[in-house]
């Protein structure tokens, strides 16, 4: 079992920014794969970005060059959001893999075993 808690959300202008923190516990003997996705109601929860034990990093490709992964499963998983627009508010997740470092599919929220509890971003404008 692996253990997920989602920190930093909060309410934020559009253009400013907020980083996400996750704090990763638990059996991660396999070197899990570490994500963020995103969900609002009524919708399917969509990928943000992915991240490996090489410190490889996938990004929906809407949020490249304004989100960035960093962090690995010892120290925590961290999301830096920048130039956030309304389009930007959702519940934001973390999440890992049961299956170790994954080959194929980094941002299918199908791929991912273990979630946070998730934590809100409101972007007003």
């Amino acid at each position: 079992q692996v253990q997920l808690v989602e920190s930093g959300g909060g309410s934020v202008q559009a253009g400013g920014s907020l980083r996400l923190s996750c704090a990763v516990s638990g059996d991660i003997s396999n070197d899990p794969h570490l994500a963020w996705f995103r969900q609002v109601p009524g919708k399917e929860r969509e990928g943000v970005a992915s991240f490996d034990l090489f410190g490889r990093t996938i990004y929906a490709d809407s949020l490249k060059g304004r989100f960035t992964i960093s962090g690995d499963e010892k120290s925590g998983l961290y999301l830096q959001m920048d130039s956030l627009q309304r389009e930007g508010t959702s519940v934001y997740y973390c999440a890992a893999s049961s299956v170790g470092q994954l080959v194929s599919g980094h941002l299918n929220p199908s791929r991912y075993a273990y979630w946070g509890q998730g934590t809100q971003v409101t972007v007003s404008s």
